[in-house]
Parts: structure tokens; C-alpha cells; sequence
């Protein structure tokens, strides 16, 4: 009976070794690719591009703000205190606006980097499905789910060059 028992867990493990050794292992630093091909690149640069211009109007906006501050300021003494609640509830009114437009902006540009990310991960994922078809590969791991791996078995540089060479831009929307 023991024997049989060995037997068996003997040869379900050898099967098992043998299957896993066919198998062919890869992975991949998709980071990487994001920061170093040219779609990446170019959406790098259209959203620092559109973040400046933001920046440059908030800077207009919030210099504004801060003039008719001080106007209000030098007023005081001069308009009654009623008046002066007005234009200070005013104001307020407008920081809170100014406020809430630089948030949204915030939000419409982390979308559009979602949204342009997701189109290169889209665009990448045939690359990576001919490349894994081409080279008799079962599975395609990211490189930050990984502890340590052969360096071997990387394959980075090799789908950079591919998508240098069939994703040239992405545009942001």
C-alpha cells in the first residue's frame, strides 16, 4: 500500500516537473515602457504641455484674486460695513470658484493620463500577443509582481524596440 502511494506521488511529480519545464516564463517592465517609448514620451509631453497652461492661467487668475484683495483692504475705512461684507462674500465667492476650477483641472488631466495610458497599454497588448506567439511564450508577467527573476528572461528591451517602431503617438484627448 505505502508503495503504491510512493509510486503514485512519485510519478504525478515528475509529470508535473516535466509539464512546468515546457513552459516558457517572461516578464516585463511595463514602467519602462511608459517612460521610455516614443508614445510615452509623447504623452508625457502633451500633458506637461497642458498642465503648463493651466498653471500659466491659475497664476493670472490667483494674481487677480489677490489684487482685488488688497483693493478691498485699502477700502475698508472707506466703505461702510455693510458694503465692505458684500464685496468680501463676493470675493470669497470667487476663491472658492478659483478653487474648485483648479481641482477639475487636476481632475481632467489625471483622466486624460488614465485614458492615454490605457490606449498605449491597448496598443501594446497585440505587440505583446505576437511577440508571446512568435517565441513559444506561456506567460507574460509584469516586472513589479516579481520578487526576483533571471535577467535572461526579460524582456523589455526587446518590446520597447517593437513599440518604438509600431507606436509612434498617442494622442490625448
Amino acid at each position: 500500500m505505502i508503495k503504491k502511494f510512493l509510486f503514485i506521488l512519485f510519478t504525478t511529480w515528475i509529470f508535473t516537473n516535466s509539464y512546468a519545464e515546457e513552459q516558457k516564463i517572461v516578464y516585463l517592465n511595463v514602467d519602462k515602457i511608459m517612460q521610455q517609448s516614443i508614445a510615452g514620451k509623447s504623452i508625457k509631453k502633451q500633458l506637461e504641455n497642458l498642465y503648463n497652461k493651466n498653471l500659466e492661467k491659475f497664476k493670472i487668475n490667483d494674481d487677480l484674486l489677490k489684487n482685488k484683495e488688497k483693493k478691498l483692504i485699502a477700502q475698508k475705512n472707506i466703505l461702510s460695513q455693510e458694503d465692505f461684507q458684500k464685496e468680501l462674500s463676493s470675493l470669497r465667492k470667487e476663491i472658492i470658484n478659483f478653487q474648485k476650477e483648479q481641482v477639475k483641472a487636476r481632475d481632467d488631466i489625471n483622466k486624460l493620463r488614465i485614458g492615454a495610458t490605457n490606449k498605449l497599454i491597448s496598443q501594446l497588448s497585440p505587440i505583446l500577443q505576437e511577440y508571446a506567439k512568435k517565441n513559444s511564450v506561456s506567460l507574460i508577467l509584469q516586472k513589479k509582481n516579481i520578487v526576483m527573476g533571471k535577467k535572461e528572461i526579460e524582456i523589455t528591451d526587446e518590446i520597447l524596440e517593437i513599440t518604438n517602431k509600431e507606436i509612434k503617438n498617442i494622442k490625448i484627448n
